[in-house]
Protein backbone atom coordinates (compact mmCIF):
# COMPACT_ATOMS: atom_id res chain seq x y z
CA UNK A 1 0.00 0.00 0.00
CA UNK A 2 0.93 3.75 -0.90
CA UNK A 3 0.08 6.61 1.30
CA UNK A 4 1.21 10.32 0.91
CA UNK A 5 1.21 12.74 3.96
CA UNK A 6 1.31 16.12 3.36
CA UNK A 7 2.61 18.36 5.93
CA UNK A 8 4.59 15.60 7.33
CA UNK A 9 7.13 18.00 8.95
CA UNK A 10 5.07 18.55 10.97
CA UNK A 11 4.41 16.88 14.88
CA UNK A 12 1.07 15.34 13.81
CA UNK A 13 2.35 14.02 10.39
CA UNK A 14 5.64 12.80 11.72
CA UNK A 15 3.37 10.79 14.54
CA UNK A 16 1.01 9.44 11.84
CA UNK A 17 4.11 8.17 9.65
CA UNK A 18 5.34 6.39 12.60
CA UNK A 19 2.15 4.28 13.43
CA UNK A 20 1.92 3.74 9.84
CA UNK A 21 5.21 1.98 9.84
CA UNK A 22 4.77 0.17 13.09
CA UNK A 23 1.55 -0.82 12.13
CA UNK A 24 2.29 -1.79 8.29
CA UNK A 25 5.80 -2.70 8.08
CA UNK A 26 5.41 -2.95 4.40
CA UNK A 27 3.62 -0.10 3.91
CA UNK A 28 5.16 3.11 1.16
CA UNK A 29 5.20 6.51 2.58
CA UNK A 30 6.09 9.66 0.06
CA UNK A 31 6.12 12.15 3.14
CA UNK A 32 5.31 15.87 1.18
CA UNK A 33 6.15 19.33 2.84
CA UNK A 34 7.68 22.76 1.74
CA UNK A 35 10.55 21.52 3.11
CA UNK A 36 11.85 17.97 2.58
CA UNK A 37 10.47 16.85 5.66
CA UNK A 38 12.27 14.14 7.85
CA UNK A 39 12.48 10.47 8.40
CA UNK A 40 10.97 9.68 10.89
CA UNK A 41 12.51 5.81 10.81
CA UNK A 42 15.78 6.48 9.09
CA UNK A 43 16.77 2.78 9.13
CA UNK A 44 13.66 2.10 6.44
CA UNK A 45 13.68 2.35 2.29
CA UNK A 46 9.87 2.32 2.25
CA UNK A 47 9.64 6.01 3.17
CA UNK A 48 10.17 9.19 0.48
CA UNK A 49 10.91 12.06 1.77
CA UNK A 50 9.95 15.10 -1.10
CA UNK A 51 10.11 18.69 -0.57
CA UNK A 52 6.67 20.45 -2.97
CA UNK A 53 4.77 23.71 -2.82
CA UNK A 54 1.60 22.53 -2.82
CA UNK A 55 0.06 25.78 -4.08
CA UNK A 56 1.74 24.99 -7.50
CA UNK A 57 -0.37 22.51 -9.46
CA UNK A 58 2.56 21.17 -10.50
CA UNK A 59 3.12 19.39 -7.19
CA UNK A 60 -0.50 17.94 -6.95
CA UNK A 61 -0.25 16.51 -10.12
CA UNK A 62 3.14 15.02 -9.60
CA UNK A 63 2.04 13.45 -5.96
CA UNK A 64 -0.94 11.92 -7.81
CA UNK A 65 0.97 10.59 -10.90
CA UNK A 66 2.79 7.89 -8.28
CA UNK A 67 -0.90 6.09 -7.76
CA UNK A 68 -1.07 6.35 -3.91
CA UNK A 69 -3.68 4.44 -2.49
CA UNK A 70 -4.82 6.99 0.37
CA UNK A 71 -3.82 10.68 1.31
CA UNK A 72 -3.41 12.08 4.44
CA UNK A 73 -4.16 15.73 3.76
CA UNK A 74 -2.37 17.54 6.98
CA UNK A 75 -0.84 20.25 5.58
CA UNK A 76 -1.95 24.25 6.53
CA UNK A 77 -1.21 27.44 7.51
CA UNK A 78 -2.45 27.29 11.75
CA UNK A 79 -5.19 29.26 13.40
CA UNK A 80 -2.93 32.64 15.07
CA UNK A 81 -1.33 32.44 10.78
CA UNK A 82 -4.21 32.47 9.14
CA UNK A 83 -5.81 35.16 10.78
CA UNK A 84 -2.95 37.10 10.99
CA UNK A 85 -2.85 36.72 7.30
CA UNK A 86 -5.94 35.91 5.25
CA UNK A 87 -4.65 35.76 1.82
CA UNK A 88 -2.17 33.31 2.78
CA UNK A 89 -4.31 30.79 4.60
CA UNK A 90 -6.93 31.09 2.05
CA UNK A 91 -4.05 30.26 -0.62
CA UNK A 92 -2.93 26.97 2.06
CA UNK A 93 -5.90 26.25 3.47
CA UNK A 94 -8.25 25.88 1.09
CA UNK A 95 -6.74 26.50 -2.31
CA UNK A 96 -4.15 24.44 -2.14
CA UNK A 97 -6.72 21.52 -0.54
CA UNK A 98 -9.51 22.18 -3.36
CA UNK A 99 -6.07 21.92 -6.10
CA UNK A 100 -5.19 18.23 -4.85
CA UNK A 101 -8.91 16.97 -4.39
CA UNK A 102 -8.93 17.89 -8.16
CA UNK A 103 -6.33 16.07 -9.21
CA UNK A 104 -6.88 13.13 -7.00
CA UNK A 105 -10.89 12.83 -8.45
CA UNK A 106 -9.39 13.15 -12.05
CA UNK A 107 -6.33 11.48 -12.30
CA UNK A 108 -7.67 8.47 -9.50
CA UNK A 109 -10.94 8.74 -8.90
CA UNK A 110 -11.94 6.87 -5.50
CA UNK A 111 -8.86 7.14 -3.85
CA UNK A 112 -9.46 7.27 0.12
CA UNK A 113 -9.09 11.12 1.53
CA UNK A 114 -8.20 11.39 5.26
CA UNK A 115 -8.53 15.13 6.02
CA UNK A 116 -7.75 16.64 9.41
CA UNK A 117 -9.90 19.20 10.30
CA UNK A 118 -10.68 21.45 13.47
CA UNK A 119 -12.73 22.09 16.09
CA UNK A 120 -12.74 25.78 15.37
CA UNK A 121 -15.11 24.83 12.47
CA UNK A 122 -17.71 25.51 15.60
CA UNK A 123 -17.71 28.96 16.78
CA UNK A 124 -19.39 30.57 19.93
CA UNK A 125 -23.14 28.95 18.89
CA UNK A 126 -21.55 26.03 20.16
CA UNK A 127 -19.67 26.76 23.57
CA UNK A 128 -22.71 26.66 25.15
CA UNK A 129 -24.00 23.60 24.34
CA UNK A 130 -22.59 19.95 24.01
CA UNK A 131 -21.23 20.13 20.22
CA UNK A 132 -21.63 17.21 17.88
CA UNK A 133 -21.18 16.41 14.07
CA UNK A 134 -25.46 16.89 13.25
CA UNK A 135 -26.91 19.24 15.93
CA UNK A 136 -24.94 22.32 15.89
CA UNK A 137 -24.75 24.64 12.65
CA UNK A 138 -20.82 25.94 12.30
CA UNK A 139 -20.62 29.28 12.81
CA UNK A 140 -16.40 29.89 12.58
CA UNK A 141 -15.51 32.88 14.23
CA UNK A 142 -11.63 32.50 12.57
CA UNK A 143 -10.62 32.49 9.24
CA UNK A 144 -8.79 29.11 9.52
CA UNK A 145 -11.89 27.58 10.92
CA UNK A 146 -13.59 28.84 8.00
CA UNK A 147 -10.83 27.12 5.83
CA UNK A 148 -11.38 24.44 7.39
CA UNK A 149 -14.90 23.86 6.91
CA UNK A 150 -15.28 25.19 3.24
CA UNK A 151 -12.88 21.51 2.56
CA UNK A 152 -14.99 19.33 4.54
CA UNK A 153 -18.18 20.52 2.45
CA UNK A 154 -16.21 19.70 -0.62
CA UNK A 155 -14.51 16.19 0.78
CA UNK A 156 -18.57 15.16 1.53
CA UNK A 157 -19.72 16.37 -2.02
CA UNK A 158 -16.65 14.74 -3.63
CA UNK A 159 -17.68 11.41 -1.87
CA UNK A 160 -21.39 11.89 -2.29
CA UNK A 161 -20.25 11.83 -5.82
CA UNK A 162 -18.30 8.99 -5.73
CA UNK A 163 -15.46 10.97 -7.04
CA UNK A 164 -12.99 9.79 -3.66
CA UNK A 165 -13.71 8.06 -0.58
CA UNK A 166 -12.91 11.12 1.56
CA UNK A 167 -13.28 11.20 5.83
CA UNK A 168 -12.99 14.32 7.38
CA UNK A 169 -11.69 14.04 11.25
CA UNK A 170 -11.98 17.03 13.65
CA UNK A 171 -9.37 16.95 15.84
CA UNK A 172 -9.16 17.69 19.62
CA UNK A 173 -5.98 20.06 20.68
CA UNK A 174 -3.19 17.72 20.84
CA UNK A 175 -1.69 17.70 24.04
CA UNK A 176 1.44 17.57 24.62
CA UNK A 177 2.96 18.66 21.09
CA UNK A 178 6.73 18.01 21.15
CA UNK A 179 8.87 20.29 19.31
CA UNK A 180 9.11 23.95 18.74
CA UNK A 181 5.75 25.73 19.18
CA UNK A 182 3.21 26.57 16.46
CA UNK A 183 1.67 29.45 14.95
CA UNK A 184 -1.39 27.83 16.23
CA UNK A 185 -4.00 29.89 18.88
CA UNK A 186 -3.75 26.27 20.81
CA UNK A 187 -0.14 26.06 20.68
CA UNK A 188 0.06 27.72 24.47
CA UNK A 189 -1.63 24.46 25.64
CA UNK A 190 1.77 22.07 24.69
CA UNK A 191 4.08 24.97 25.52
CA UNK A 192 3.11 25.18 29.36
CA UNK A 193 3.71 21.53 29.55
CA UNK A 194 6.86 21.08 27.08
CA UNK A 195 8.61 24.10 28.17
CA UNK A 196 8.84 23.94 31.54
CA UNK A 197 9.57 20.06 31.50
CA UNK A 198 12.86 21.51 29.79
CA UNK A 199 13.73 23.92 32.43
CA UNK A 200 12.53 27.18 30.68
CA UNK A 201 9.90 29.71 31.19
CA UNK A 202 6.61 29.49 29.62
CA UNK A 203 3.13 31.78 28.55
CA UNK A 204 -0.52 31.36 29.80
CA UNK A 205 -2.41 33.86 27.52
CA UNK A 206 -5.82 32.58 28.49
CA UNK A 207 -7.86 32.37 31.54
CA UNK A 208 -6.95 29.43 33.58
CA UNK A 209 -10.55 28.66 34.20
CA UNK A 210 -11.37 28.12 29.96
CA UNK A 211 -11.91 24.48 29.17
CA UNK A 212 -10.56 22.96 25.70
CA UNK A 213 -11.08 20.18 24.43
CA UNK A 214 -7.51 17.55 24.26
CA UNK A 215 -6.48 14.58 22.66
CA UNK A 216 -3.27 12.54 23.45
CA UNK A 217 -0.11 11.97 20.59
CA UNK A 218 -0.60 8.74 21.60
CA UNK A 219 -4.43 8.35 20.93
CA UNK A 220 -4.21 10.59 17.65
CA UNK A 221 -1.79 8.31 15.88
CA UNK A 222 -4.21 5.47 16.74
CA UNK A 223 -7.16 7.13 15.51
CA UNK A 224 -5.61 8.60 12.59
CA UNK A 225 -4.56 5.21 11.19
CA UNK A 226 -8.36 4.05 12.16
CA UNK A 227 -9.75 6.32 9.64
CA UNK A 228 -8.16 5.02 6.19
CA UNK A 229 -9.08 1.48 7.52
CA UNK A 230 -13.03 2.04 8.27
CA UNK A 231 -15.21 0.57 5.23
CA UNK A 232 -16.66 3.54 3.60
CA UNK A 233 -19.83 2.51 3.92
CA UNK A 234 -20.04 2.67 7.58
CA UNK A 235 -19.70 6.46 7.48
CA UNK A 236 -22.91 6.84 5.48
CA UNK A 237 -23.53 10.09 3.59
CA UNK A 238 -22.23 12.31 6.02
CA UNK A 239 -18.23 11.49 6.29
CA UNK A 240 -17.42 14.05 9.09
CA UNK A 241 -16.69 12.37 12.52
CA UNK A 242 -15.53 14.42 15.99
CA UNK A 243 -12.85 12.47 17.52
CA UNK A 244 -12.15 11.46 21.09
CA UNK A 245 -10.78 14.01 23.57
CA UNK A 246 -11.46 15.33 27.13
CA UNK A 247 -11.85 18.37 28.51
CA UNK A 248 -9.41 20.16 30.95
CA UNK A 249 -8.81 23.85 32.02
CA UNK A 250 -5.45 25.21 31.98
CA UNK A 251 -6.17 25.48 35.08
CA UNK A 252 -5.62 21.68 35.37
CA UNK A 253 -3.06 21.01 33.16
CA UNK A 254 -0.78 22.92 35.99
CA UNK A 255 -2.14 21.30 38.38
CA UNK A 256 -1.41 17.74 36.99
CA UNK A 257 1.96 19.36 35.86
CA UNK A 258 3.17 20.34 39.69
CA UNK A 259 1.93 16.81 40.68
CA UNK A 260 4.13 14.66 38.20
CA UNK A 261 6.80 17.20 37.96
CA UNK A 262 6.67 19.33 41.19
CA UNK A 263 6.36 22.84 42.07
CA UNK A 264 9.32 24.23 40.87
CA UNK A 265 8.43 22.96 37.02
CA UNK A 266 4.92 24.15 37.36
CA UNK A 267 6.40 28.10 38.76
CA UNK A 268 8.08 28.31 35.34
CA UNK A 269 4.79 29.15 33.81
CA UNK A 270 3.56 33.09 34.15
CA UNK A 271 -0.29 34.71 33.33
CA UNK A 272 0.10 36.61 30.53
CA UNK A 273 -3.27 37.93 28.63
CA UNK A 274 -3.10 37.69 24.73
CA UNK A 275 -6.86 39.07 23.73
CA UNK A 276 -6.34 37.55 19.95
CA UNK A 277 -5.76 34.00 21.64
CA UNK A 278 -8.31 34.63 23.91
CA UNK A 279 -11.25 35.64 21.45
CA UNK A 280 -10.17 32.61 19.42
CA UNK A 281 -9.95 29.99 22.06
CA UNK A 282 -13.61 30.92 23.82
CA UNK A 283 -15.08 30.87 20.11
CA UNK A 284 -14.06 26.88 20.58
CA UNK A 285 -16.84 24.50 22.48
CA UNK A 286 -15.23 22.47 25.36
CA UNK A 287 -17.22 20.09 25.28
CA UNK A 288 -18.44 17.09 22.80
CA UNK A 289 -20.56 14.46 21.85
CA UNK A 290 -18.38 11.55 20.40
CA UNK A 291 -21.01 8.69 20.02
CA UNK A 292 -20.45 8.71 16.42
CA UNK A 293 -16.76 8.37 16.99
CA UNK A 294 -17.36 5.10 18.99
CA UNK A 295 -19.87 3.80 16.82
CA UNK A 296 -17.03 3.90 14.32
CA UNK A 297 -14.55 1.93 16.61
CA UNK A 298 -12.09 5.16 17.10
CA UNK A 299 -10.16 4.84 20.89
CA UNK A 300 -11.11 6.99 24.05
CA UNK A 301 -8.06 9.01 25.16
CA UNK A 302 -5.64 8.13 28.12
CA UNK A 303 -6.11 11.34 29.86
CA UNK A 304 -4.20 14.36 31.36
CA UNK A 305 -1.77 12.78 34.02
CA UNK A 306 -0.54 9.23 31.76
CA UNK A 307 -0.15 12.35 28.49
CA UNK A 308 1.88 14.43 30.91
CA UNK A 309 3.93 11.05 32.15
CA UNK A 310 4.06 9.84 28.54
CA UNK A 311 5.93 13.18 27.47
CA UNK A 312 8.22 13.41 30.17
CA UNK A 313 9.14 9.80 29.72
CA UNK A 314 9.78 10.47 25.80
CA UNK A 315 12.17 13.86 26.92
CA UNK A 316 14.25 11.08 28.84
Amino acid sequence: MKIVITGASGFVGQTLAKKLLETSPNVRLILVDVQQPPNPEPKTSNVECVAADLTDSSASQSLIDSSPDAVYILHGIMSSGSEANLELGLKVNFDSVRMLLDTIRVKKPGTKVIFTSSCAVFGRAAVQNVATETDIVPMPESSYGTEKLMVEFLINDYSRRGLIDGRVVRLPTIFVRAGAPTAAASSFVSGIVREPVHGQESELPVDPDIGIWLASPRTLAHNLVHAMEIPAEKFGHFRTVLLPGYTATSSEILQALEKIAGKKTRNLVKEKRDETIQRIVLSWPAKYDTSRARSLGFAEDVGLEQTIKDFIESTK
